[in-house]
């Protein structure tokens, strides 16, 4: 098998892959190698993972996968659920990892089974928390988490390093606050986009049996100024936003909460950058999740206030403290 470091460089030599890209793929190799030798998986099998990685970065540099408002997973001819799977495995430490709150994910599957639906509201935290989702529940409800549907932003559909990963998950393909500005000429695209994905995620709702993944920060949680991982905050409009989407469907859609940890293993940078291509490192750890019960949606402590805008207030911040409580238990 030729080494990756040299694969590598011929990539970059024969223009299939830019200085920037090489660069950052060799330092997530480096990371990922140290971690996984650490574990006693060895050199070989890292390479073998990482050739195959690359493989997929560079055919999606030549060729971009054009994706949809509503993405279905790609299972076949090649099965990139499995191999996101196969990916994040070896870095995570099953006796330090945990999925507590099962009783309402036995709610939730129940609710899909039903025909109903589910939206998760949840904080987010790495690239890969849907893997890590599907880790989590692959002994207890595999089929809840390989059907999950994640609203995903446009960063993990456009940097070719991400999109091996996301072409096998469901996805509803958003443009963030964050980023739907930058630039400045194709805002006005960016929102026509945005409307077409809610407008098939009511269409999904419609049809029944749907649970999808919502972070409503917009974004990852990152360290304060001492260091430490915070929940970022919920945006209030975009809860009002799926909320009011879910009135418009014809199949009843219950929301519940979902905290997970699992920031060490692929941490984002220390502060949001717009421009694409970031630094990746990974660790070897435990990962948690918890959900949590079912959302009142309507009633709720300032429910009854006159004005809208503290209502929305006062409900995404009642959302976001149960999340962040459940995160602090998971510590």
């Amino acid at each position: 098998m030729t080494n990756f470091s040299q694969k590598l460089d011929r990539l970059i030599k024969q223009g299939a892959l830019s200085e920037k890209y090489g660069t950052i793929l060799r330092y997530f190799y480096d990371c990922y190698l140290e971690e996984l030798v650490k574990a006693g998986v060895s050199k070989d099998d890292c390479d073998r993972q990482f050739d195959l990685y690359l493989d997929l970065v560079v055919k999606h540099m030549a060729d971009p996968y054009p994706f949809e408002p509503f993405h279905t997973q790609i299972r076949h001819p090649f099965d990139y659920y499995a191999f996101g799977l196969d990916f994040l495995r070896p870095l995570v430490e099953p006796t330090e990892s945990v999925a507590l709150g099962l009783d309402y994910a036995k709610e939730i599957a129940l609710h899909v089974k039903a025909g109903n639906n589910v939206i998760l509201l949840a904080n987010h935290q790495i690239e890969a928390d849907p893997q890590a989702i599907s880790l989590l529940l692959e002994s207890s409800y595999p089929e809840l988490a390989e059907k999950m549907i994640f609203v995903a932003g446009e960063r993990v559909i456009t940097d070719p390093l991400a999109v091996p990963f996301s072409l096998g998950r469901n996805l509803l393909c958003i443009y963030s606050k964050r980023y739907i500005d930058q630039p400045p000429e194709l805002k006005s695209q960016k929102q026509l986009h945005n409307k077409r994905t809610m407008e098939r995620m009511v269409e999904l709702l419609s049809e029944g049996g749907r649970c999808i993944y919502v972070a409503p920060s917009g974004g990852r949680d990152r360290p304060n100024e001492e260091g430490t991982v915070e929940v970022a905050r919920f945006d209030p409009q975009s809860i009002e936003m799926f909320f009011l989407m879910t009135q418009k469907a014809t199949h009843p859609t219950f929301f519940y909460s979902l905290a997970l940890k699992t920031y060490l293993l692929l941490p984002p940078p220390e502060t949001i950058q717009v421009e694409l291509g970031e630094v990746r490192k990974t660790s070897r750890g435990g990962i948690k999740l918890c959900f949590g019960p079912k959302i009142d949606m309507e009633h709720y402590v300032g429910s009854d206030l006159p004005d809208k805008h503290q209502r929305r207030t006062f409900r995404a911040e009642q959302i976001w403290t149960r999340v962040v409580n459940d995160y602090l238990n998971l510590n």
